[in-house]
């Protein structure tokens, strides 16, 4: 039995330091249901502390006016140890979080390694500050950081939303509190340990595990300047109430109800794997998970049948096992949120097609079978509120117009896929569906493009030169003509 990894200090302003009080978060192994680690449990105080550090550090202006090219070479560091301790870090959030282990290593390790990589070379070609002739005579645009940032991460892939934050928070001259869930604040403190020998002065983070009241008190402090949150639709509406009474900046990376459409003319045969990689990513613990499958009637028998033969053979297990496609849920109750939504799937009359319940031999860790819902309708809660499971529904469409009206009837704008044989006209459904990412024959997520959502799925895009501008202020210097 691997040991336990137990801390007993709290990452403030780049120190170790005593928390303020004993409280403990014990962290519970997804497959084992046996406790693998512990850590502070950051109260307010601790959030005061972290709070007025940070803000001494931005009002210092010391890294804000650190050379930009320092700056790049301090996140440069910090991806670079992430990559030499990918092993370490893509071990522990398997241990953590139930992502299977390819998983863990390829879309959350690999994945924040290529998306500082990226943030990197956006800030190098990021025009800080820049001539432009108004009106009345010459000015000067510049771009200075917003200062203090409340960077909230979820449990789901840790890891690559925190780069999303970090990187792009750094580059800026911000200071960050990280505040990872409870869940899974494991990582997140590993790579503390990483950032304090990358060379950020003393203030510019924080890292402070969190209950949800804790959690509040950060987002609405004064002394923030801006919250980036990733997380429930819920939650996030919490944070921007909170928030608007300090006028804070927020971006807010919500949830997804995401919609493949599959034309007639579609290769079903070599669409399945990529559609069904995008629907049960993470065991389906995505925001991007393609969850609603849209297949024509003329060949929605056909395509249903493959689509649950291929569900049914996935393996579900020890998340360690490299073979293992279906982890456990990260916690209990999303489990027993997963396992409520499938009673209420076949309440309102859809029909299991594979799955529905745990799996057998499968009774400790919070597993349940990845499962396919027939004969949906668009209406049903199933169809259109977000389960973050390994859950799909599959419904019928006439034509390419209702399909794209399905696909657009949702509180939800994320993400998206159509498969064609006609790029084209991929392309052109692509321009009709009110998402922030869509893919053509393909389910892609890529670190240089804007990521963010329509509708209830969010405020504001992460990653690219956009994801870089959220995190800064702009300013206008008028010069005599």
């Amino acid at each position: 039995m691997e040991a336990c990894v137990e801390y007993t200090e709290l990452f403030i302003g780049g120190e170790w330091v005593t928390p303020s009080d004993s409280g403990v978060i014990e962290v519970i192994s997804p497959h084992t249901e046996s406790v693998i680690g512990s850590v502070p449990a950051a109260s307010t105080a601790d959030v005061d502390r972290a709070v007025e550090i940070a803000r001494a550090a931005c009002d210092s202006g010391q890294w804000a006016q650190t050379p930009l090219t320092d700056r790049i070479a301090v996140v440069t560091r910090i991806k670079d140890a992430i990559l030499a301790r990918s092993e370490e870090f893509a071990a522990l959030i398997s241990r953590q979080n139930g992502a299977p282990s390819s998983s863990a290593m390829r879309t959350q390790v690999l994945g924040a390694v290529a998306a500082y990589g990226a943030a990197c070379a956006v800030a190098a070609q990021f025009p800080f500050e820049e001539s432009r002739e108004g009106v009345g005579g010459p000015m000067l645009i510049r771009h200075e950081p917003v200062g203090v940032v409340a960077a909230i991460v979820p449990w789901n892939v840790p890891q690559l939303v925190i780069a999303a934050k970090l990187a792009p928070a750094l580059l800026s001259g911000c200071a960050v509190i990280l505040k990872p869930a409870p869940e899974t604040p494991l990582d997140s403190n590993l790579l503390a340990e990483i950032c304090s020998q990358a060379g950020l002065p003393k203030g510019v983070l924080s890292v402070l595990p969190a209950d949800r009241d804790v959690s509040a008190h950060l987002v609405s402090h004064p002394g923030i300047d801006k919250v980036a949150f990733t997380g429930s639709v819920a939650a996030g509406k919490a944070i921007m109430a909170a928030a608007a009474a300090n006028l804070t900046r927020v971006t807010l990376e919500l949830g997804g109800k995401s919609a493949a459409i599959v034309l007639e003319d579609a290769d079903i045969d070599r669409a399945l794997p990529n559609i069904l990689a995008g629907s049960f990513a993470n065991s389906g613990q995505a925001c991007v998970a393609l969850t609603r499958i849209l297949l024509p009637v003329s060949r929605y028998d056909e395509i249903a049948e493959k689509c649950a033969a291929a569900v049914a053979a996935m393996k579900v297990g020890d998340p360690t096992d490299p073979a293992t496609v279906i982890g456990p849920m990260t916690s209990a109750a999303q489990q027993q949120r997963v396992l409520d939504y499938v009673e209420i799937g076949e309440a309102e009359g859809a029909k299991i097609l594979t799955g529905g319940s745990v799996p057998e031999g499968l009774s400790t860790g919070w597993y349940v079978e990845p499962t396919v819902f027939g004969n949906v309708d668009n209406s049903m809660r199933i169809a259109r509120e977000e389960i973050f499971g390994p859950v799909v529904c599959l419904i019928a469409f006439e034509d390419e117009a209702h399909a794209i009206a399905i696909a657009n009837d949702s509180d939800l704008g994320l993400s998206g896929a159509v498969w064609t044989a006609d790029t084209a006209r991929g392309i052109e459904v692509a321009r009709q569906i009110r998402t922030g990412t869509f893919s053509v024959n393909c389910q892609r997520f890529d670190v240089v493009g804007p990521f963010g959502g329509y509708k209830n799925s969010g405020v504001g895009r992460e990653f690219g030169p956009e994801g870089l501008a959220a995190y800064l202020e702009a300013k206008s210097i008028f010069l005599p003509a």
